[in-house]
């Protein structure tokens, strides 16, 4: 019961911070999804299709985000997505407040000693 606590809790931390990931990656330069979900990878923040498509569809009916059709090699045009003004804007306040979130959370803990 402890496990399941601690992992329901983890998933839910990973969840919260998910947003502030997807937008650092496009922040790079211009993403195809599947380039956003092999870099979550490598971070060990593993998204499936199924939690980004709809995460990246209100990010752009936000106006954080654009998107342009490319042609691929094979199969059909491609989505690519590149943050707006306004999602870079969006993007600096929150990194200032993870960064805010952060430095509370280190002062807080900073006592406890590994148990």
């Amino acid at each position: 019961m402890k496990r399941d606590r601690l992992e329901k809790s983890s998933t839910q931390m990973r969840r919260g911070v998910l947003e502030l990931c997807i937008l650092s990656i496009i922040a790079e330069g211009e993403i195809y999804p599947s380039d956003i979900i092999d870099r979550l990878k490598e971070s060990e923040l593993i998204v499936v299709e199924g939690t980004l498509y709809p995460l990246l569809s209100r990010l752009k009916n936000a106006g954080l985000l654009a998107y342009t059709w490319r042609e691929a090699g094979q199969g059909p045009p491609r989505k690519y997505y590149t943050l707006t003004e306004e999602g870079r804007n969006f993007l600096k306040g929150l990194l200032g407040a993870w960064n805010e979130l952060v430095q509370a959370v280190s002062h807080t803990t900073k006592n406890i000693v590994s148990q």
